[in-house]
């Protein structure tokens, strides 16, 4: 063999060796991925629904589990993307040739950006319908009952759905764009229709976004006041403390004597009054009074607000006159730091046409960064990249609509945790669009990401970016005096006075004479 073959042969199998190399990487932080957010439905799950006494139920549970947990770890994937890809060109550009990093490189971040959308597109498009309808399918009537028949029904299920879709986003293309080539260009199925249809989702992804984030950024002052511990001016802890363990034992001794009183145990004093004359009064009928039921929500509160009451007594003096400002004020610097960003991206959009998000095919790394304060700015973008995905997250469960989809510890059923993750995913793969467009980042969509024909559109553009920065604003003001506003009753002890304030309501006349 000449020299020649033989350096063919060598550059072939450094190829070689590389592929193999970020299959194997590829595969590692997925499987990391895989097991947190399997550790964490495992968490949210409802247990009586993989352990019931039929065991077809459970074994269709225990699939769907598994195929919610591969779309929360695409999810995952999907937020840690653009954080990655950026933190990677600021470590190649500081270390060009550093042995230790050679395999972090273009080929390997491009691959992960097309694993993503391959497995996006994978989930919400065949996925999560397939578990949907595999939780909730029977088996055909007449067939053979076991988790074969219900998956024939579900195949056939998708396969509707699929072809729905199919003519729903065909029509849709023709309304769009009348034109014969656009059209033909949906039968190529691989190409083109899931690009298309990725680029619908994405789009209502980047319009959910819009709606969520400004409304979790102002609700991300009050949630964080509700993890930490607030200063107090003017307040007596002791007093308060003694105040409500006195009101506490006062409500249960109440209970009790009631309880004795009714052999029951499950009558109240408004019984013979609330109850029809057709009804028996009978006092061990199931029925249950609303003055017993009120007096156990009034302790269950009581018992919330001494525990409450505890914790900031026990906080050190840092914690508790340091901590919470500097929150407030780390969170405000973030917000507003969010809204000057996009409103210089506005001026340049006005001015310089670089500034519009595109796409970029080959992933051109350690070669210039992508911010203007080099790495110190880098990090500043992946922390309001970060801080935005979390904000979304809480405006989405904040929102009126959604609020019902919210998953509870040990309680969510199967079809909410598909709910949820179908939610997340969209959100979360809207997320590199969502920050590009808002100018958060330098860093060009790579892939598939960077195909969507809407991007392109100035006016589209320009349009989300100022309705960004017009509710963002809205919302931070009317929040944050409102919050302001109520820290200052409550430092200076108004909310103990007499007066109709709003969540302290006055009781009635009949209360007080009782």
């Amino acid at each position: 063999m000449e020299a020649a073959d033989y350096e063919v042969l060598s550059v072939r199998e450094q190829l070689f060796h590389e592929r193999v190399r970020e299959c194997i990487i590829s595969t590692l932080l997925f499987a990391t991925l895989y097991i947190l957010c399997h550790i964490t439905l495992t968490h949210f799950k409802k247990p009586a629904e993989f352990t019931t006494v039929d065991d077809e139920d459970a074994t269709v549970n225990k699939i769907a589990l598994e195929l919610c947990t591969f779309t929360l770890a695409v999810s995952l994937g999907a937020v840690l993307l653009l954080p990655f890809s950026i933190i990677s060109n600021e470590v190649l550009l500081s270390l060009p040739r550093n042995y230790y990093i050679q395999w972090l490189n273009g080929s390997l971040i491009h691959g992960l950006w097309n694993l993503v959308f391959l497995f996006s597109n994978l989930s919400l498009i065949f996925l999560m319908p397939f578990a949907y309808f595999f939780t909730e399918s029977e088996g055909f009537a007449g067939s053979r009952k076991g988790v074969l028949g219900r998956v024939y029904e579900t195949v056939v299920m998708l396969m509707l759905l699929t072809l729905l879709v199919l003519g729903m986003v065909w029509v849709a293309s023709a309304i769009v764009d009348n034109n014969k080539t656009s059209r033909e260009s949906l039968y190529d199925f691989w190409e083109y229709y899931l690009p298309y249809l990725y680029s619908c989702i994405s789009f209502l992804g980047v319009l959910l976004l819009l709606v969520c984030t400004p409304l979790g950024l102002a609700r991300m002052f009050s949630v964080t006041g509700k993890l930490l511990v607030k200063p107090r001016v003017l307040e007596d802890l002791e007093e308060q403390l003694y105040c409500s363990a006195f009101e506490e034992a006062a409500l249960t001794r109440r209970i009790c004597s009631e309880l004795q009183f009714f052999p029951g145990g499950m009558i109240g004093l408004a019984w013979a009054e609330a109850a029809p004359p057709s009804l028996p009064s009978d006092p061990t009928s199931c029925w249950l009074p609303l003055d017993m039921e009120l007096l156990h929500r009034q302790v269950l509160a009581l018992q919330t607000q001494r525990v409450l009451l505890e914790k900031r007594w026990k906080a050190s003096a840092w914690q508790r006159n340091l901590g919470y400002p500097l929150a407030m004020l780390c969170l405000l610097l973030l917000t507003g730091l969010s809204v000057l960003i996009v409103a210089i991206h506005i001026l340049e959009l006005l001015i310089d046409e670089a500034a519009m998000p595109r796409g970029m095919q080959g992933a051109s790394l350690g070669q210039v960064s992508f911010s203007k304060l080099g790495s110190f700015g880098a990090v500043i973008q992946v922390v309001l990249i970060f801080y935005l995905m979390v904000s979304s997250i809480v405006g989405f469960y904040s929102s009126p609509l959604f609020r019902g989809l919210r998953p509870r510890w040990h309680d969510t059923a199967m079809t909410q945790i598909i709910g949820n993750c179908v939610c997340l995913l969209v959100l979360s793969s809207a997320l590199p669009v969502f920050s590009r467009t808002l100018g958060l980042t330098r860093f060009d969509l790579l892939g598939d990401f960077g195909r969507f024909n809407w991007l392109g559109n100035f006016y589209i553009v320009f349009l989300y970016n100022a309705t960004f920065a017009g509710l963002t604003t809205l919302c931070l003001v009317k929040t944050f005096t409102a919050a302001v506003r109520a820290e200052l009753i409550r430092a200076f002890g108004l909310d103990r006075l007499p007066l109709p304030v709003s969540g302290f309501p006055r009781a009635s006349r009949k209360t007080q004479h009782q």
